[in-house]
Formats: C-alpha cells, structure tokens, sequence
C-alpha cells in the first residue's frame, strides 16, 4: 500500500489541483505536466502526460474549453520567465499559444521573475485575474510579491500593481493561489528565502487588506509549493515533500554514507492536507479521511520499559519522571503504517513524545518532541545524539510546528509512515511532515523528560 502519491518514473514536483465531474485531477510537474486522478487522495489513477513542458500554473474551463496557463524560462542572453497559454477540447490533448505569452512590463514588475500564473474568474469585476509569482520594482532586495494582471478574453492581460507585496522576502512569491471559502479570501504562496515554506494570508475581499494569521503555515519546510483544490465541499492543500539526494553545501563528513545531512532537493512525494476553517477563518489541517482509514489490522503491542518506572495496561503507557528522562521501546516500525494514541499530562514535562526507529540505546533515531512550556512540536534527528552533529547543528531545533499544550487536556496524535516519509498529525489542528532516510526496521519508542505524560489508546494499523 501506498499513502501518498509517488510516480514510478521519476520524482514529482509542484501540483496543479482540479476538480471536475467528481474527480480531483491533480496535474504536477515531471517530465512536463502530467495528470492522475482520485477521488479519495489514497488511490491514484490514470496519469498521462500533456506534452506540455513549463513550469507551475493553473486550469480554468470556459464554454467546454480548457485553457491551461504555465511559465517557460530562457536564460540566453538574459534569464527571463514568460506566462504561457495553451488549450483543449479533451483535457488530454493541448495545443500551445505562443502569441499570447508575455513578459513583465519593466514598470510596475522586474524583468527577474515572473510565473507561477494562477487564473481565477473575479465575480465582483467580472473579469479574469491572473496572479503571479514575482518582484515589485522598489529600493531593496525585499521586492517579493503576488503580481496581478487582469482579463476579458484570457489572451490579451493588462498589468496592475500588485495583490500582495509585503517587502518581506528576496525571492518571489512562488505557486499563488487565491480562493474564497464563506465570508473569507485566503492566498497562499510558498518562499525559498528567509523561511521556506508555504505560507497563507487572509482577508474579507480579493482585493485585501490582507491578514496574517498567528500560525501562518500549513506544515514545515517539508510541504512545498502547495496549492488549493476543492470539490466545493471539502478543502484541500496539494504540496510536497522533498528528497535529499544532494550534498550541495558539503555539510555531510567524509566518512558519512548516509543522506540525513543533505540538502533538501526540489520535488519528491505528493502530501495532500485536508483544511479545516476555524470559527475565526484561520486554516487547521488533518488528514484526508481516506488515508486514515487505510488501514484495517491492529499489531498486538510489545512494550519494553528501558529506563523509568513505567505503568503498562495493555494498549496504555504511563510515566512520572520529575528528575530525568525516561523511556521505553515497542514494535518495529513496519514499512508503511499508523501509529495513533492519546497524550496527556498533569505536571507539565520539560518534553515528552514518540521516537521512531530507535533500539535499545534510545539514541540514534527520530523524535517527535511535544514540547508544553515551549508552545511547540520539534522534529529532530539522532544526528544531534553525538559530536559531529553537534557541529552540523549548532541550534536546538531541526523543525518545528507551533503548538499549544494545556495540562490535563488529552491530545489526539497520528503519526503516519510511508518508506522514508513521516507525517504528523495533532488534534486535527497541526501537521509536521519529514523525511527518515538513514535508519529503517528499528522500533518505535516513548519517553518523557522532567513531568508526566500518559500515552492511552495506542494502535499500530498496518494492512
């Protein structure tokens, strides 16, 4: 079984969402664009590819014509990114426009950076928006925003100032999108400088002013480039989680075979979020039903108490440890699987969480720390177990969701694994996601620092 969408013949990379006749119908970058199809985001089907080779965009369908909007680059004599039309009658057969591609104006935007093209029908104006990723003219290198051009007939586009232009980052606002879901607009984009996230904002009108929320992402670093689909029911975010074949920087040591340290690359796996719309507009993930679901089998629970004086009754593990770290150690963690318990806790710890592919040394491994006086969830490798990765990581934390932990209150958890991939889910509010490559068929384990935590209702799911 597979949890999330991987194509056999090479990685993925940013997804284009659609949704028609009951299908979603992500496109995605690969080699060119290239389309499957699911109704649940656990079985995927159908992919073929359009024979369109560009970057990210979008697909509107106008009186039974799809029109497919996406960036093509040329970097002789000088790199330029262009927005790019094409069309079809079948959806799997396009044909290019190369006269309607244009440029940046050189006035309102920078000749640097100019794709990404997501096209929406603006009911209000009635017209065609098409926003973009790209850079305002301005005095500093902070010229990173949301472009907006608008349309009648989807071939001829006049320039105007931008939607959203915060003068935060350096690089353009990559993969925007725009939607309205109830009273609210929400656009999301994803930046490579200065965070490197997908990031969302929000607003009662298209046209802004546009708020940034407490918790303005949706997962780490590891969900990239995401965008939007619906069904017009249920809301989705479509982003991916990358590879790390790469050493660019030389941060691995020599004698260092794995692929922990590396770099993360562009394109991987797709993730797919469900959102949910808090009673303040602000955006929550879970995971889409489908996926929790998935599995049928319950794994009979081994428990080993390593350190500590744990209580054991059956699928429940209790510690109070006030003067030190304890720890136990349960099943291997199998291929692809779930882990889902209850966490709670009296006397607040200094951190309590789930380790992955541990043994009994509880070292060298993967933890999902819950940290309450901190106000967060933090990823971190057992590469910060020993010396030289000290040195690599001369900070304390790898990565991390902002989360707010109240004593006496119990938390529902669901750690999902698929081969390296390492999804986290918290009471259906946050989701951290990751990679484990340089350690497989180890245990899962448990543990607390410096307070209490109670770890209830716990089920391994397999197949």
């Amino acid at each position: 079984m597979k949890l999330f969408y991987h194509p056999e013949d090479g990685r993925m990379g940013d997804i284009i969402p659609y949704y028609e006749d009951g299908v979603f119908k992500p496109f995605f970058l690969g080699n060119g664009w290239s389309c499957v199809s699911t109704k649940d985001h656990l079985h995927f089907y159908d992919m073929f590819s359009t024979g369109i080779h560009g970057g990210t965009g979008s697909i509107v369908k106008v009186d039974g014509l799809y029109h497919m909007f996406y960036c093509k680059f040329t970097f002789e004599p000088y790199m330029r990114q262009y927005a790019c039309h094409a069309t079809s009658e079948d959806f799997r057969t396009w044909t290019e426009h190369p006269e309607d591609t244009f440029m940046p104006d050189g006035v309102i935007y920078e000749m640097s950076d100019w794709r990404d093209p997501h096209v929406i029908w603006n009911e209000e104006e009635q017209c065609w928006w098409m926003i973009l990723c790209a850079q305002a003219r301005g005095r500093t290198m902070r010229k990173g925003c949301v472009g907006l051009c608008k349309s009648t007939d989807l071939k001829h586009w006049d320039y105007c100032e931008p939607l959203y232009a915060p003068t935060t980052n350096q690089s353009g606002h990559e993969c925007p999108d725009i939607f309205k879901w109830g009273d609210w607009w929400y656009l999301t984009y994803s930046v490579y400088t200065d965070r490197f996230e997908t990031l969302y904002r929000m607003s009662k009108s298209p046209n802004g002013p546009w708020i940034t929320p407490k918790v303005d992402t949706f997962d780490t670093r590891c969900f990239y480039a995401a965008k939007h689909g619906t069904d017009g029911n249920e809301h989705f975010m479509y982003g991916w989680n990358p590879q790390r074949e790469k050493n660019m920087w030389k941060f691995n040591p020599q004698e260092y075979k794995g692929k922990d340290y590396n770099t993360w690359d562009w394109g991987g796996t797709m993730i797919v979020h469900k959102l949910i719309q808090e009673a303040d507009g602000t955006l929550s993930v879970t995971v889409p039903t489908a996926v929790d679901n998935a599995f049928s089998h319950s794994e009979p629970l081994r428990m080993e108490p390593l350190t500590g004086d744990w209580k054991l009754t059956g699928d429940s593990a209790s510690i109070d440890t006030p003067y030190g770290y304890s720890s136990l150690m349960f099943n291997k963690v199998p291929q692809c699987c779930k882990l889902e318990m209850d966490v709670s806790f009296d006397k607040v710890p200094r951190e309590f969480g789930v380790a992955l592919q541990i043994d009994a040394d509880f070292a060298m491994g993967y933890y999902l720390n819950f940290e309450p006086n901190r106000g967060r969830v933090q990823y971190k490798t057992g590469l910060r177990m020993y010396e030289d990765g000290g040195k690599m990581f001369p900070y304390e934390v790898e990565q991390e969701r902002p989360m707010e932990w109240e004593a006496g209150k119990k938390y529902k958890v669901r750690v999902f694994v698929q081969d390296t991939i390492l999804l986290l889910y918290v009471n259906d509010k946050i989701a951290l996601g990751t990679r484990m490559f340089d350690r497989s068929n180890f245990h899962f384990g448990l543990f607390a620092s410096d307070g209490d935590a109670k770890f209830e209702n716990i089920r391994l799911m397999t197949e």
